[in-house]
């Protein structure tokens, strides 16, 4: 992962990402809120308590408010390689959450969190870094915690469009969630499954309450893999 990369971006980031998902009709709040929301569902499915959230990849704190809305008694710990964009997290919800850069490790002991998440991280990752990672994602989560991974759908024309005029995508190397899970269970992780989401954009989104039977489908524009300790 590359600092400087990620530093270009941290001023504008919002705005290019709206500029990209125009097709979608929705805002990049949209896309963050539903994420969180889906980690409520994982947990509550998983039966895991969460009191402590790893953030790993947040950013400029996109998912922050999330977190603080839809899991209010957890505290929240963000980590990234980019210090600007960190800079920009603390500035807006410092008071609430932590935050630090990260480097070859995840700077905190084993058995610390209840629940790891990664918003479309991994793309941004060298692949031959994947099993370093997630492995230590396991290391730093309480026994029977869980990950969310989530990410954009390679199989997806759309979206694949949207990554390809995207300036802070233009490194990226999307990967299908059969990538994240043979690595997943390569390092030990269990109950592993993945779910396609958004299958429509906002103009169609009366159908949006079909979403949760076409899970299956590998066409929705995203992704999660979800694994447990």
């Amino acid at each position: 992962m590359n600092e400087s990369e990620f530093d270009q971006f941290a001023d504008e980031y919002r705005q290019l990402h709206a500029n990209v998902i125009t097709a979608s009709g929705e805002t990049p709040e949209f896309f963050a809120e539903y994420k969180i929301v889906d980690m409520t569902h994982h947990a509550t499915k998983r039966n895991v308590k969460v009191s402590s959230i790893l953030d790993f990849g947040c950013g400029v704190g996109t998912s922050s408010p999330y977190f603080f809305q839809y899991f209010p008694d957890a505290s929240v710990v963000g980590v990234d390689v980019s210090s600007k964009s960190l800079q920009i997290a603390r500035s807006r919800f410092g008071s609430r959450a932590a935050y630090s850069q990260l480097e070859n490790i995840i700077d905190y002991p084993d058995n610390t969190f209840d629940v790891a998440f990664a918003a479309c991280v991994f793309h941004h990752i060298p692949w031959d870094e994947h099993e370093h990672w997630l492995g230590e994602i396991r290391r730093v989560l309480k026994p029977s915690g869980f990950v969310g991974i989530f990410e954009h759908n390679p199989w997806n024309p759309l979206t694949v469009h949207a990554v390809n005029t995207c300036e802070f995508d233009a490194n990226a190397r999307l990967m299908n969630p059969f990538h994240l899970r043979s690595i997943l269970e390569s390092v030990g992780w269990s109950r592993i499954r993945h779910d396609y989401r958004i299958f429509f954009p906002r103009a169609l989104s009366s159908f949006r309450l079909l979403e949760a039977g076409l899970r299956w489908l590998p066409l929705g524009a995203q992704y999660s893999v979800t694994a447990q300790k």
